[in-house]
């Protein structure tokens, strides 16, 4: 019984493991890389269902990644952050804290939103911490009063580069905290600063409008909500932010040019056709189900699991059924590590999960679950309600 998949879906569906098929069965068919014509261009296909699902409407400027540290790495490689006030929550996952803390361009001007027991982050820690964050970049030398934060517009009006970088974490892969997005970057907005949205956890499980919620930077994932291979993944960028490739290299297209200036390139090297093919059937097979029907049945679960683990006395939950989550929650067992509840589990119940930090040391200092963290129980739109009571089952008969 496979029950980590905010880690990596499992199983796919059947039409994700045909497209991956067929597409290593077939010559590569990229249109800039090969004569071949004809057939499918898939990226642009998976582009306009990327667009579809997220609400993105420029789909020209959604931009493909092997996964989601690939894309925050591009992201922030790709925009200019010199003296540049960052601001993250406390629930972000390292694909976002070790590319801001290991730059020296941006490791010592980082401002950290806390967020309570759960994950949560209110728009009042954001905007306390927005307006601590534009008061310390007025002590820098390099502060000028002509770039004082103005209203929201996504770059300074004096110059071409952002006034501030806000980064949220849309659903907590820790806890399945869902935060309020458009009420919190409205916040960041006012303080002249882009939005980045991670939305690795949410993606494919939880309503998204990119567009409708004025986000400057969305963040995805293939491997886990849309139920694509791993090694697939992406971004999108707004056109009004100043942004220019992390990476050169080849892309097809016009080989003659070497040096660019303006007009970049943010697809380079050969793409992953075979993943890429996958993941657009699983973005296919979202958009056919509904996302709308996925999110309730996947909070339903969730529902039924917190509520019959609330009864267990040995059970400790890091979870609050009043507020939106996403498809997971965390416990841990009264005396126990979270290593050795999952050992159990797994070898005496054949049942899959995963323990320890899951690659957000943050979180869990405001969770006081340091340093062994939790165990993380995950679903996926093809969970099964067999699966769910065989889990419950195991809880109840050790620690119920």
């Amino acid at each position: 019984m496979y029950l980590n998949n905010a880690a990596t879906t499992f199983p796919k569906p059947r039409q994700v493991l045909t497209a991956v098929s067929e597409a290593l069965a077939s010559p590569p068919a990229n249109p800039y890389r090969s004569s071949i014509s004809g057939g499918e261009d898939i990226l642009s296909l998976c582009r306009a269902n990327v667009g579809a699902l997220f609400g993105i409407a420029d789909t020209e400027h959604i931009f493909f990644a092997s996964g989601a540290t690939d894309a925050l790495n591009r992201v922030f490689g790709g925009l200019d952050l010199r003296d540049v006030p960052v601001v993250i929550t406390r629930t972000e996952h390292n694909s976002v804290l070790r590319p801001l803390y290991n730059n020296p361009v941006t490791a010592g001007n980082i401002h950290v939103v806390p967020c309570d027991d759960c994950g949560y982050v209110s728009a009042e820690a954001v905007g306390a911490t927005l307006e601590a964050a534009r008061r310390a970049e007025m002590r820098m030398p390099s502060w000028r009063a002509t770039t004082r934060v103005r209203p929201y517009s996504p770059h300074h009006p004096h110059n071409s580069r952002i006034a501030g970088l806000f980064v949220l974490n849309h659903c907590s892969n820790v806890t399945g905290v869902v935060q309020d997005v458009e009420k919190i970057c409205a916040v960041a907005h006012r303080y002249g600063f882009i939005t980045v949205l991670d939305m690795s956890q949410s993606a494919g499980c939880l309503p998204v409008s990119v567009d409708g919620w004025g986000i400057d930077i969305a963040v995805f994932t293939g491997h886990k909500g849309l139920f694509g291979p791993t090694g697939t993944g992406g971004y999108y960028v707004s056109r009004d932010i100043p942004f220019k490739p992390l990476l050169y290299g080849g892309t097809g297209r016009d080989s003659s040019i070497v040096s660019y200036d303006g007009d970049y390139e943010y697809e380079v090297g050969t793409p992953n056709l075979p993943g890429f093919a996958g993941l657009n059937a699983g973005i296919g097979y979202i958009l056919a189900r509904g996302i709308d029907n996925i999110a309730e049945k996947e909070h339903d679960m969730m529902l039924y699991i917190y509520k019959v683990l609330s009864t267990c006395p040995e059970v400790i939950l890091y979870a609050d059924d009043r507020r939106p989550r996403g498809p997971l929650l965390s416990f841990n067992i009264r005396g126990m590590k979270p290593a050795d509840v999952g050992y159990i589990l797994q070898n005496a119940y054949d049942i899959t999960l995963r323990t320890g930090l899951h690659c957000s040391p943050f979180i869990h200092t405001a969770m006081g679950t340091s340093p062994l963290g939790t165990v993380r129980v995950s679903i996926s739109d093809l969970t099964t309600d067999d699966e769910v009571e065989a889990f419950l089952r195991a809880i109840k008969e050790n620690w119920g």
